[in-house]
């Protein structure tokens, strides 16, 4: 439906005008039987079900809105590397041969994505490059650090340090003072890989459905979900809501909570030379990240959480404000689509990843490193179902504590936090 508007987030996305189809999967009327059952439909549990369904094992996914709606169809579309923390905040609490094992299996997750995505024919827009740049002088020796570390004890050749000239000459941009350039990673159009993966699972016998919120889901005595229309039992389940899991199990939202993003994305650049050139994208030190790239057709797609409203033209606002603030010439660029959506983080910035009751799994709070790392966590998942080996173990055992305050004070608390961390952007 060219009109649809997703009933979660505001502002119909670039991502939705630019996919070629979006196929409608039937809501579920009735009971069914399964070995696993799915909770959401983004990239993490339409991964485990086309994993899961290609292995023999009966599979069903309920979305309680359309697949896409969340994060995983309206982000930026940035693999990163690594994790949402450096490996030198990392190990002091691990220790280098842990730190190196999810450095590892983070490299490994952005290859299994490239690979997924070319096995089976989807068109994800893949473009190389990412630049991760200082918006203060002073920052710019961590990233020298992180790329030295990363070049010289975690085997990865791929970074080097840009100085100011370069970050200017690469950016089309004098707002930033230096940082890395990284050609071990890119960036995708997400929905596309979302919709191409829908299809590799119903096309290996997962059932999918969508507009199926589940009202309760339960471990006790094998795992029962009730909906509107239908309950569906089944040996084991895997939560996979992220941000939009509200009290569905309350220990994974003492964990997971969301916070907003939001993007715009202008018409066609009159001079898409002017921006960024190589055509990467780019992340930015500010905790309140800024993250931006070029699509295929030379849009310019910006994005930020600096914005608190949700009506799309205020978006539109805030991005437009943020855009001139890199692109001076850019001040009054005609922003033909401004989105928002929920990012899941957790108190650490790193996965959640638990059993939460007997036989149902939870797995989420990527941190706005979702793109590659939940995918491969659905394929994870689907290997220990299956007897393969375990390295979901790897993410379980990481020290993941709960928010302060119950889920009655993580937004209040959450508003506090992020208005304090956009001053301290600005100093």
């Amino acid at each position: 439906m060219a009109d649809y508007q997703s009933p979660i987030s505001p502002g119909r996305s670039w991502y939705e005008d630019s996919v070629a189809e979006r196929p409608r999967y039937p809501a579920l009327e009735g009971d069914l039987k399964v070995d696993v059952l799915v909770v959401g439909g983004g990239f993490t549990g339409l991964s485990a079900a086309a994993h899961l369904a290609a292995r023999g094992v009966s599979v069903a996914v309920l979305e309680a809105h359309r697949f896409g709606d969340g994060a995983s169809g309206r982000n930026g579309g940035q693999l990163n590397t690594g994790h949402r923390l450096w490996t030198a905040d990392l190990e002091p609490t691990y220790g280098f041969e842990r730190t190196k094992a999810l450095f590892d299996l983070a490299e490994e997750a952005k290859a299994h994505l490239l690979e997924f995505s070319r096995v089976h024919a989807i068109d994800i827009d893949y473009a190389e490059g990412q630049l991760s740049v200082a918006h203060r002088q002073r920052l710019v020796k961590d990233y020298a650090d992180n790329a030295e570390d990363l070049a010289t004890r975690y085997g990865y050749p791929h970074i080097a340090l840009m100085d100011r000239a370069e970050t200017q000459e690469r950016l089309g941009s004098t707002a930033y003072f230096g940082g890395t350039r990284d050609a071990g990673t890119g960036h995708i159009h997400p929905l596309k890989l979302l919709v191409g993966t829908a299809r590799v699972a119903a096309e290996a016998g997962a059932q999918l459905f969508e507009e199926t919120p589940v009202v309760s889901l339960t471990g006790v005595g094998g795992v029962l979900a009730t909906t509107a229309r239908g309950r569906i039992r089944a040996d084991r389940a895997l939560i996979a809501t992220n941000a939009h899991g509200g009290d569905l199990n309350r220990e994974a939202a003492r964990h997971i909570m969301p916070i907003r993003s939001f993007i715009g994305a202008t018409a066609p650049l009159k001079e898409p030379e002017r921006v960024l050139p190589g055509n990467e994208a780019v992340d930015d030190s500010r905790f309140v990240v800024r993250y931006f790239r070029k699509s295929r057709d030379g849009r310019l797609l910006f994005g930020g959480r600096e914005a608190y409203t949700s009506a799309a033209g205020d978006i539109s606002h805030h991005i437009r404000r943020q855009i001139a603030d890199v692109y001076a010439h850019l001040k009054d660029v005609e922003i033909t689509h401004a989105w928002g959506g929920s990012v899941g983080i957790t108190m650490v910035r790193m996965p959640y990843v638990r059993i939460v009751e007997p036989g149902i799994t939870a797995i989420g709070g990527f941190s706005g490193h979702g793109v590659m790392l939940s995918n491969f966590t659905g394929r994870l998942y689907a290997d220990r179902v299956t007897g393969n080996r375990d390295r979901l173990a790897e993410f379980e055992a990481l020290k993941i504590p709960a928010f302060p305050g119950g889920t009655a004070l993580r937004q209040p608390l959450l508003f506090l936090a992020m208005t304090w961390y956009s001053l301290r952007d600005r100093l």
